[in-house]
């Protein structure tokens, strides 16, 4: 099935759409969105990226992420990519975007505006295999200190949201 992504300008106003590997290939601003679920407890549910994935394969990145569909609000969409990748559904609430762009080995380009979402839930996620690797609740300050030391192993746009989520205080 060939997916398509919504072609935005700088302040996020929709200026087309294009096949999304297409917007990878020849990097074209387009809209996305990255997901960041904590626990009561306060833990940071992380994804390792499955090794099918077309760019940042095993790598680690945030509870998940995806580009909505032409047509297809943010919110309806972030709620369809928690159910497809991390089999749970909650609430949740656009905390900032940013714009990023990070070239990768395969000759992919990631051109995103970014709108990062921020909820809650207690619970085990059932992970798509087809999506994720792996996953883990993780403390924050583990998190902080890893992404330090191992810094290749944390997708651009996952370190790129964390320091934001530190420096507004959401979390």
């Amino acid at each position: 099935m060939v997916e398509y992504v919504i072609l935005v300008d700088e302040n996020d106003n929709m200026v087309g759409t294009a096949e999304k590997i297409d917007a990878h290939k020849n990097p074209r601003l387009h809209r996305a969105f990255s997901i960041i679920v904590a626990n009561s407890s306060g833990e940071l549910l992380i994804q390792k990226r499955a090794e099918i994935k077309y760019h940042n394969p095993g790598m680690w990145a945030n509870t998940c992420c995806g580009h909505p569909r032409p047509g297809e609000d943010l919110e309806t969409a972030a709620h369809r990519r928690l159910r497809e990748e991390m089999g749970f559904d909650t609430g949740i609430e656009e905390v900032f975007s940013f714009i990023y762009e990070t070239e990768f080995a395969n000759g992919l380009t990631e051109k995103e505006y970014d709108h990062v979402f921020f909820g809650r839930w207690d619970g085990t996620p059932v992970k798509s295999p087809d999506e994720v690797a792996d996953y883990k609740w993780i403390a924050k300050d583990v998190l902080a200190e890893d992404i330090r030391k191992n810094p290749e192993i944390y997708t651009s746009w996952f370190k790129i949201a964390w320091e934001k989520l530190l420096k507004e205080k959401v979390i």
